[in-house]
């Protein structure tokens, strides 16, 4: 092979060696977010299934005064 064919090549190498550096800070900065969203997925489910609870004792509560009525 010739100097430039090598020179290429190793220039090419070189470009995929820092792409790969690079997508692998990005995928790991990708898999923190992702494990913050599914622990802010988590906690929302907990609220929700708290307000949910709450709303169906308040109801069951009215429906209970109205019936006492």
């Amino acid at each position: 092979m010739s100097d430039d064919v090598l020179k290429t090549l190793e220039d090419k190498i070189d470009q995929l060696i820092a792409l790969c550096a690079q997508l692998n800070l990005e995928n790991q900065a990708l898999k923190r977010e992702n494990l913050g969203f599914q622990q802010e997925r988590r906690d929302l489910i907990a609220k929700n299934d708290l307000a949910r609870a709450r709303v169906e004792a308040t109801l069951q509560r009215l429906r209970s005064m109205e019936a006492a009525s």
